[in-house]
């Protein structure tokens, strides 16, 4: 089976400023994917790109199995997307804007819609200027899973909302994302953190990994060796790895983070550059450790 989210090189010119450059990514079909990266990575230019509101400068995009320049009305109808900056018509009060969206979708589900909105605590009579940012964004998410969609695209759908705000969205669509591909881009690293089952990320508009997130934590890990022979020189020490990143050091201490973590292989490296040492710590790192270590080491290559 193809994978709901395939793309091949995929690229985006804007004049000179290369906003994507050969992206090739495979989203697994009923994975919850997280595309992280700092601003300006081109994450939201990908997914303008997956969704038609942007033609690539080469390359190509398929959703659902589609090239994502000709999705049409039967695949459209099976993706809900929620965007920070999605645009509503403001005149519609709550309940005529679900009804007006029911005729699009013949997946459209009356009773499940009538549940996410007493889910989301939505005035059904209430018109959607008069909504506050929250409460824009969960009707934008009740509306794009009414029809249970095969693949849901979120980008930064929590910028701006308070926790509990950002924790009713979550609450909201993961209960319905089991048979459900998701694909949210977001700053957001420890919400993701806690619900996805995939990660990539995206730096200066190329995709520096892709992995399951399970894979992504074994690999990176923060070392500190405390040295055998305390000194300030490094003139003895062997050539570092290139998965060493972060170096910090001292006279007695040396902390870095290795990104291809493997416990022997570690050690064996540790003895090699640094000889005999008193004690060596090795420690898990959350995701924003990991996204600080990775865009660190991309600033100083670049």
């Amino acid at each position: 089976m193809n994978p709901p989210i395939r793309t091949e090189a995929l690229t985006r010119r804007y004049g000179r400023h290369m906003a994507l450059d050969g992206l090739d990514l495979a989203v697994p079909d009923g994975s919850i994917f997280g595309l992280v990266g700092p601003n300006g990575a081109g994450k939201t230019t990908v997914i303008k790109m997956l969704m038609r509101l942007l033609r690539p400068s080469s390359g190509h995009a398929e959703v659902l199995g589609r090239e994502a320049t000709r999705l049409g009305p039967a695949e459209l109808a099976q993706i809900g997307y929620v965007s920070e900056n999605q645009k509503l018509p403001d005149w519609m009060p709550m309940a005529y804007f679900m009804n007006y969206l029911r005729p699009f979708y013949p997946a459209w589900d009356d009773a499940l819609a009538a549940e996410l909105i007493r889910q989301f605590d939505l005035p059904p009579g209430r018109k959607l200027r008069h909504l506050s940012h929250g409460m824009r964004m969960k009707a934008a998410m009740a509306a794009a899973l009414a029809y249970r969609p095969r693949l849901i695209i979120l980008d930064e759908p929590f910028t701006g909302l308070d926790p509990l705000v950002r924790d009713e969205l979550i609450e909201g669509f993961l209960p319905r994302a089991e048979n459900t591909t998701v694909f949210v881009s977001s700053h957001d690293l420890a919400e993701i953190e806690n619900f996805a089952s995939h990660i990539g990320f995206l730096d200066h508009g190329r995709l520096q990994f892709s992995e399951g997130m399970s894979s992504l934590a074994e690999r990176f890990r923060e070392v500190e060796v405390t040295l055998r022979a305390p000194s300030a020189r490094e003139a003895g020490w062997a050539e570092w790895p290139p998965t060493w990143l972060q170096a910090q050091r001292s006279a007695a201490v040396v902390r870095f983070v290795d990104s291809q973590f493997e416990e022997g292989r570690t050690m064996a490296e540790v003895r090699r550059v640094f000889g005999e040492s008193l004690q060596v710590a090795v420690n898990p790192m959350p995701l924003r450790s990991i996204f600080v270590a990775l865009a660190k080491a991309s600033r100083r290559a670049a």
